[in-house]
């Protein structure tokens, strides 16, 4: 389902030399499977992640989703295939400030043209599912940290996405709530998605069909 092929990153560090973050990256995900990522603070994660999810262009290598090459992509399809085919679960949540919490959840529906009531009734059932239901009129920054983070799991999982992409999606929850999510992120597996999260915490990784290590840009 998810594939990615020697995939190559470098950022220009303060002195302005090149930094390798991501280096030469082989990973396949297969449908109905959950793949956790370990790996220390700063050891390429996200950038991995950001690469796989079509946020980022590799320097070199190949992103696949099914049989479609997307990391050669226009911007256009690229966009589109994220909203179609990605869910992503932000570290930083990126939930919009002027929106509601069900609102910031039903926006992922235009991007499929989805039909509104059945996109909202669908948002109403993951915000009780994950425990936000009455937090559903609140602006963001009237949500907790935790809170956001659920928010941001609904909006990820609305449009039940063949990939879905977590990075330290318990990192601002206790640990009941981080089960919920996990939990999620599993049935999500189970029910044909490809779903990899990338966590320095281990309790992404107990459950997990395999788990991967990063360390210096580089996948074991």
């Amino acid at each position: 389902m998810l594939r990615a092929m020697s995939l190559e990153k470098s950022f220009r560090g303060p002195s302005g030399d090149l930094v390798p973050v991501v280096r030469g990256v082989d990973l396949a995900v297969e449908a109905g499977e959950y793949v956790a990522i370990t790996g220390a603070s700063g050891s390429g994660k996200s950038t991995l992640l950001n690469l796989v999810g079509l946020l980022e262009d590799p320097d070199g290598g190949e992103v696949w989703i099914g049989d479609r090459r997307l990391s050669d992509a226009s911007r256009g399809e690229k966009s589109r295939a994220r909203g179609r085919l990605i869910g992503y679960v932000f570290q930083s949540f990126l939930l919009i400030s002027s929106l509601t919490a069900i609102e910031n959840i039903c926006l992922a529906a235009r991007y499929v043209g989805r039909d509104r009531p059945a996109a909202r009734r669908r948002a109403l059932e993951l915000l009780e599912q994950f425990g936000v239901a009455p937090r559903k009129d609140h602006y963001p920054p009237q949500l907790s940290g935790g809170e956001q983070q659920r928010v941001a799991c609904c909006r990820a999982m609305l449009n039940e996405p063949l990939v879905m992409l977590a990075d330290e999606p318990t990192g601002n929850l206790d640990d009941a709530q981080a089960r919920v999510i996990l939990d999620a992120l599993k049935a999500r597996a189970r029910s044909g998605a490809a779903v990899v999260v990338v966590s320095h915490r281990s309790e992404p990784a107990r459950d997990a069909d395999r788990v991967l290590t990063l360390t210096q840009g580089v996948l074991k």
